[in-house]
């Protein structure tokens, strides 16, 4: 059991904290059964991509395309079940928002470096992320099924914007470059097991290296415009939420969805 007001304000202050050694090694087995499945499937589908085009992620992890119903619905019950959702509450009290899934690995080209972001500047200018910092943002927990390098990320920077050099590098910017080194960063390492939950618009990035191979399943508040980002194929059926044991954040996902539909049908 999580203490839900210490891991809140630790988030609000900090933008993200860990919990170590959180799940079972048994949880553990499983979670990694269904995500080499994935992961193997669509390193398949998309071989020039994951060779040639330095792709470190995939996404829509929970969709139908790789995985069987059975193991989609393993992964949708242990991305809602009792310890996740501790944690979910503990951020988003308030009607947590399934968004999507994310794998995070290490690029084919050993030489390509890591670098620095805050996911809000690939969809928006530099004076609508100066907004949306200020406004409801996305929640990661991020789930590594190996032990790994981990993360790098600056405390702090989900509710401040950028100092000089911060928005030089990341916007690579006056000579810099995306990967060179800042100050006042804290590195993660993680283990399996491990959760770490962080901001998705703090300044961060994930190091490269060992065997990395991060789940990441991405939150919101309702209250944040972000429901085109919920793809319906990564929720789960009628007859899987008859067998999911707690339903409820993928609920939310489906009735934020059929909101924005009959708002834009009137």
């Amino acid at each position: 059991m999580v203490n839900s007001s210490q891991l809140k304000q630790r988030y609000e202050q900090q933008g993200y904290f860990v919990l170590r050694d959180y799940f079972s090694a048994a949880e553990m087995a499983s979670l990694r059964e269904v995500i080499l499945t994935f992961h193997e499937a669509w390193k398949k589908d998309n071989a020039d991509f994951y060779e040639k085009e330095e792709a470190f992620n995939s996404s829509l992890i929970t969709g139908s395309e790789y995985l069987a119903a059975d193991e989609r619905l393993t992964l949708f019950n242990f991305l809602s079940c009792p310890a996740v959702m501790d944690i979910v509450n503990s951020v988003i009290p308030t009607s947590p928002t399934f968004m999507n899934t994310q794998l995070f690995f290490n690029p084919v080209d050993g030489q390509q470096k890591d670098f620095w972001h805050r996911d809000c500047q690939y969809d928006f200018d530099l004076e609508d992320q100066k907004r949306i910092i200020q406004e409801t943002q996305v929640t990661h927990l991020r789930i590594p099924i190996f032990d790994e390098l981990g993360m790098e990320l600056i405390p702090g920077t989900h509710q401040r914007w950028d100092n000089e050099e911060e928005l030089n590098v990341r916007e690579e910017l006056n000579g810099k470059e995306a990967h060179d080194e800042l100050a006042g960063t804290v590195k993660i390492p993680l283990a399996a097991g491990d959760v770490l939950v962080f901001s998705a618009d703090m300044i961060h990035r994930g190091l490269y290296g060992m065997d990395r191979l991060a789940l990441d399943m991405l939150v919101f508040d309702p209250s944040g415009d972000y429901v085109d980002y919920i793809d319906d194929d990564c929720l789960p059926d009628t007859a899987m939420l008859k067998e999911i044991k707690d339903p409820s954040i993928y609920l939310n996902s489906m009735r934020l969805k059929a909101q924005a539909l009959a708002d834009r049908c009137l």
